[in-house]
């Protein structure tokens, strides 16, 4: 079943500790132009909770006509930041070029994928040197190749693009493909002969973006969204030829608390549509063949447990955490999916999480993590279990590509901190892990250069916190190396510890580049996330901040000398430690950051409000919450005194993070602060929460920010 991605938005808990007067002053800062920066009016405005009174001078940044944005003002104070970083950013141009050769050098500008079969036909991606987008390639096995997608062509005349989805029909002759130019992410979908090269646009118009084809080979599922709020009604099933607002309603969803999604079992013989929310969910299945027929359940939204389903061997194979957090195997008949008929396989365990599954024709694979650390589980139905052995002590491991029901290996992506992306496929005969692809960084890397550690960081409650560390050879741990640092801590997404190419830019320049493993994700398993959400949100805050401090106490890099980046759940973790101890960081970058949390949890016209509830609590019926996020939401918590530079990213057709909260954050922190640092605001004009389309847009959006944290480095 395809993975149903989510919003990523989280919350941050704050605590107010003075700051020395001479805190600010260890290292240099990034001061602020000559020119004066905007200034955002501060307009009175009140609300009343609960018998409290909500204060926000600055609600006005939110246009009261969204999601149409077109309040002069609120665009004319956009304009007038995005004008001020373009003028601070200018005169660095030459930085912000050198970093973005840099990310450039280490492309292979001409790559492509390893190809993977389906339904016999052979697929691969390829991008063509210097294009932005890839373009999309089949085989008839024994046959030419042939372009059935081209992105680049599809993106011409468009500031944004993205190519959201794309289905083949079973019978090999029809393409899908939804496609926003918006960012906004709503998508409409094309339909293409593939035989005749008919093109109909337009099939469906402002959906979500998952696509499949029916098996008759003549119909569309997809999930409609709502027209006032970015959120998946219903999963329909369109017929070629119809008219879309005609189209059967496979399930509904009208608690607005529950996301909707859907994907075939890896047999393709069954449906899944799943109704989520953080901590529970509810699947139904439809025979694919008989679509007009009635859902069944597997387990009710009202046993409040997750579970997921796959299907081989005429059974249905379930993880669920009903008897134990970190999840149980399950099985039963395909004929008997209902939670009564579960037989438990494996036991949960406090040892082993088990995150994903997928099943083949003759075995099952499974990802699980032990105290951390991910393994992958092969299980022949016939014999006995075994796990994969990978090359290195700690590294990320996933399950990739396998779209073949009844093939013999297994495609595993695995990467490390010093280890480029790889693409393995795992010879279940043989027990062979061969290499298929290793990524190719054309300036030359070598991964013998570096260094990785996992340490364990006490927290303030005694909890040991993983952390992730990389450096160069020649780093020393004398506090002398400045040192870049990054968390997440939400939803249960836990932060792997990965490759990346943009990063060697400032390991090269002798940073160390840390990843604290906070509470609130899941990589010590899911009560590691149940132990940073509601009432223990504080401990995802907390744990950040002293992973920060064990660094600065083990020498790897001395106080006021760590910069701190972050996008969106991460972003708002951003704010949260620069509240809570701003003397720790020498600049801060905040992407799309949520950290207007109060306003935002308090807004049900929001899409993905009712949702955010069970992972904060509802503020508008609990005084209980509304006090507590109100406690801990960093627009809310800005105090007068001294903060770092900061840079602030956000994108105007956001659903997720709204721009008024990046716009919010910076009008009001720079009213508030007392320091001359500098602050600037970057919002994209043309796109939502993933910023720039393209590979090369986002790499200069990505070299800017670098150039942001070398300057208040005073590094080039």
């Amino acid at each position: 079943m395809k993975s149903l991605i989510f919003s990523l938005i989280s919350v941050v808990l704050l605590q107010g500790c003075s700051t020395p007067k001479d805190a600010m002053t260890n290292f240099p800062r990034l001061k602020a132009k000559e020119n004066k920066p905007p200034v955002a009016q501060a307009i009175p405005y009140t609300a009343e909770y609960h018998g409290l009174t909500l204060n926000d001078p600055y609600h006005w940044l939110k246009d009261q006509s969204y999601p149409e944005i077109d309040d002069k003002p609120v665009l004319d104070y956009l304009n007038q930041e995005n004008q001020y970083f373009a003028d601070f950013i200018e005169p660095h141009e030459p930085l912000v070029e050198s970093i973005f050769e840099e990310f450039k050098g280490r492309i292979n500008e001409a790559d492509e994928s390893v190809p993977w079969e389906k339904n016999g036909y052979r697929f691969r991606w390829e991008f063509s040197k210097g294009a932005e987008y890839r373009t999309w390639i089949r085989q008839k096995i024994g046959e030419q190749e042939e372009v059935f997608l081209n992105e680049a062509e599809l993106a011409k005349g468009h500031e944004f693009f993205d190519l959201g989805d794309y289905s083949i029909s079973r019978d090999n002759q029809w393409l899908a493909y939804s496609v926003d130019t918006d960012g906004d992410e709503r998508y409409d979908v094309h339909l293409k002969n593939l035989i005749t090269q008919e093109l109909r646009e337009n099939v469906l118009e402002g959906v979500s973006s998952q696509i499949e084809f029916g098996a008759d080979n003549q119909s569309l599922i997809y999930g409609a969204l709502s027209t006032e709020k970015w959120r998946v009604e219903s999963i329909n099933l369109h017929h070629f030829g119809a008219e879309q607002q005609s189209d059967k309603k496979l399930l509904e969803e009208l608690d607005e608390q529950f996301f909707l999604g859907f994907g075939y079992t890896s047999s393709e013989q069954y449906l899944l549509i799943s109704s989520s929310t953080r901590e529970t969910n509810e699947t139904y299945v439809i025979n694919a063949q008989q679509l007009d027929q009635p859902a069944q359940l597997f387990a009710s939204r009202e046993a409040g447990f997750s579970y997921s389903v796959d299907h081989a061997q005429d059974k249905f194979y379930i993880l669920a955490n009903d008897t134990h957090k970190n999840f149980r195997l399950a099985i039963t008949d395909e004929d008997k999916p209902g939670y009564d008929n579960w037989q438990t396989k494996v036991e949960g365990s406090d040892d082993v999480y088990r995150l994903d599954i997928q099943t083949f024709n003759d075995f099952m694979v499974i990802k699980e993590r032990h105290q951390g650390l991910d393994q992958i589980k092969i299980w022949p139905y016939n014999d006995e279990a075994f796990y994969v052995d990978f090359p290195e002590q700690s590294y990320a491991a996933y399950i990739s590509n396998n779209p073949e029901f009844n093939q013999q290996h297994v495609r595993l992506y695995y990467e490390s901190l010093v280890t480029p992306d790889s693409t393995f496929d795992y010879q279940i005969a043989s027990g062979e892990l061969v290499t298929r692809k290793v990524q190719n960084i054309p300036s030359g890397y070598d991964p013998s250069l570096y260094v990785t550690e996992r340490l364990m960081a006490p927290a303030r409650d005694g909890v040991l916190v993983p952390v992730s560390i990389v450096y160069k050879k020649e780093f020393k741990r004398n506090a002398s190396h400045p040192l870049v640092m990054t968390g997440y801590g939400a939803y249960g997404n836990g932060y792997s510890p990965s490759f990346s190419t943009l990063r060697l830019s400032l390991l090269d320049r002798g940073f160390a580049y840390a990843i604290a493993h906070v509470r609130g994700g899941d990589e010590m398993g899911y009560q590691w996330y149940l132990d940073g959400k509601l009432d223990k949100r504080m401990n995802t805050f907390n744990d950040f901040v002293d992973v920060a401090s064990f660094l600065v106490e083990q020498k790897y890099v001395a106080k006021g000398n760590i910069s701190i980046t972050g996008r969106s759940a991460g972003g708002e973790l951003m704010g949260a430690a620069v509240i809570q101890a701003p003397e720790l960081w020498r600049s801060v970058i905040l992407g799309v950051p949520f950290v207007d949390v109060l306003n935002t949890i308090l807004d049900d016209s929001l899409p993905l409000t009712p949702p955010e509830w069970q992972e904060w609590g509802n503020p508008i019926e609990s005084k209980h919450y509304y006090e507590l996020l109100q406690s801990y939401s960093p627009y809310d918590n800005i105090k007068e005194r001294e903060y770092p530079p900061m840079m602030v990213t956000g994108g105007l057709n956001d659903p997720r993070v709204t721009y008024w909260e990046p716009a919010k954050w910076t009008a009001k922190m720079r009213a508030t602060k007392t320091d001359d640092n500098l602050m600037v605001m970057r919002i994209n004009m043309g796109a939502g929460h993933f910023a720039n389309s393209g590979r090369y847009g986002r790499l200069k959006d990505f070299a800017q920010e670098f150039a942001f944290i070398l300057l208040a480095h005073e590094i080039q």
